[in-house]
């Protein structure tokens, strides 16, 4: 990394290095409405994340952060793949949930398609050994009035809480969402499939 350079900056280098045009054009048929895709493929933003994890990677997640609250997400903001590294390193950089749960509160409004949401949830693995926590945690999104905060508590039932000791109170809180957001509805379907 350049001296000069913030560890933002030399990232958002690194993700241009390792884009892949032909993921990105089909990955942005698969988010309508999404710009700022690089097209960084899954398993190399997990590599990028590891070797944030490395370093200072909280202060990544600030200057990221910072970006998206002053410029949001798309072309001229925040990267999408900068969304996805933000929340890889919530989910791998916290042992405890109670260090992890400001840093996602602080994630879930930039939370603005269904694959980040569903990247995130899924990586979130932490929620397996803080259960209750977790639990509670996605109770207040699963009533919110957003599309995506809403997705996140359904994807996280989904993810962490399909069994036998979740399965009845899940399905309870899935009957109870009115919300007619089309990725709402979408993950709900899934869940109830599973």
């Amino acid at each position: 990394m350049m001296p000069d350079m913030t560890i933002r900056e030399h990232m958002r280098e690194r993700l241009r290095a390792e884009a892949d045009p032909e993921y990105r054009e089909f990955h942005s048929r698969l988010l309508p409405g999404i710009t700022g895709i690089v097209g960084v493929r899954t398993p190399v933003l997990r590599t990028l994340a590891k070797e944030l994890l490395k370093g200072d990677w909280k202060e990544y997640i600030s200057q990221v952060s910072a970006a998206w609250k002053a410029e949001g997400q798309g072309e001229d903001g925040v990267y999408y793949d900068e969304l996805i590294l933000w929340g890889l390193c919530i989910c791998k950089g916290f042992k405890k949930w109670e260090d992890a749960a400001p840093y996602i509160t602080g994630f879930i409004p930039a939370i603005n398609n269904w694959a980040v949401c569903d990247i995130f949830c899924g990586s979130l693995k932490m929620a397996g050994r803080y259960r209750q926590e977790a639990w509670e945690f996605i109770q207040p999104y699963l009533e919110s009035a957003q599309e995506y905060e809403i997705r996140f508590g359904v994807v996280m039932m989904l993810s962490h809480f399909a069994d036998e000791g979740h399965v009845k109170a899940a399905l309870r809180r899935m009957d109870g969402i009115r919300h007619d957001g089309y990725y709402v509805k979408m993950a709900v379907a899934w869940a109830l499939s599973i």
